[in-house]
């Protein structure tokens, strides 16, 4: 300790009743290590799950850890028919489920039709429409679950499909850093070393 740092530590010492001129130093929130483990990701999502399951009714009858799964896959970039795989279940009934988590992919819209014209003659029979856009009635029906479903998120301001987003994208970001911070620490580290070995 200095000179002009013992002075100025005696004069706190003199103006103050404290016998320590050190403060105790709390713990620092919100450090890239603590990053969620896979169960705590999977209880989040399946709180949000269930949030989407009481507020609508479901069209599948998956089993929540199956929706779990699902938007994991999701998110993995995985096709419904990787997840179907996975689940041992029918690529239909992950569409289904998808659209009961609004989770969509730009594909869910690509229709032989017009889709606008279908989410503005919302009141019309499945085959009535069917036979004027010279489709099956069962490829009107599917895309009539991706207008509603659109529909829905859209009501609710798309909040649980971004919820998922955070859960997840968070957990993936907070990863990258955590191993880019580690490699980096390691990088430095090694920078200054000097090998000077001879046999």
């Amino acid at each position: 300790m200095d000179e002009k740092t013992e002075e100025l530590r005696d004069i706190f010492m003199d103006v103050s009743d404290e016998e320590t001129v050190t403060e105790t130093q709390a713990e620092q929130r919100g450090s890239i290590a603590d990053q969620p483990d896979e169960s705590t990701i999977r209880e989040r999502l399946r709180g949000v799950i269930e949030a989407l399951d009481d507020r609508y009714e479901f069209d599948s009858d998956l089993e929540t850890e199956a929706y779990v799964d699902l938007v994991r896959g999701f998110y993995d970039d995985g096709s419904d028919e990787a997840i179907a795989e996975d689940l041992g279940v029918s690529t239909e009934e992950v569409f289904r489920a998808r659209m009961d988590l609004h989770l969509f992919r730009e594909s869910d819209t690509a229709a032989p039709f017009d889709i606008c014209e279908l989410r503005r003659r919302g009141e019309e029979s499945d085959a009535a429409l069917a036979e004027e856009f010279g489709v099956e009635e069962s490829t009107l029906a599917h895309y009539r679950r991706v207008v509603d479903a659109q529909d829905a998120a859209r009501a609710a301001n798309h909040r649980y499909q971004t919820e998922f987003d955070e859960i997840l994208t968070d957990a993936a970001i907070s990863g990258q850093l955590t191993e880019s911070v580690q490699e980096d620490g390691l990088d430095e580290a090694a920078e200054d070393i000097e090998t000077d070995v001879s046999f």
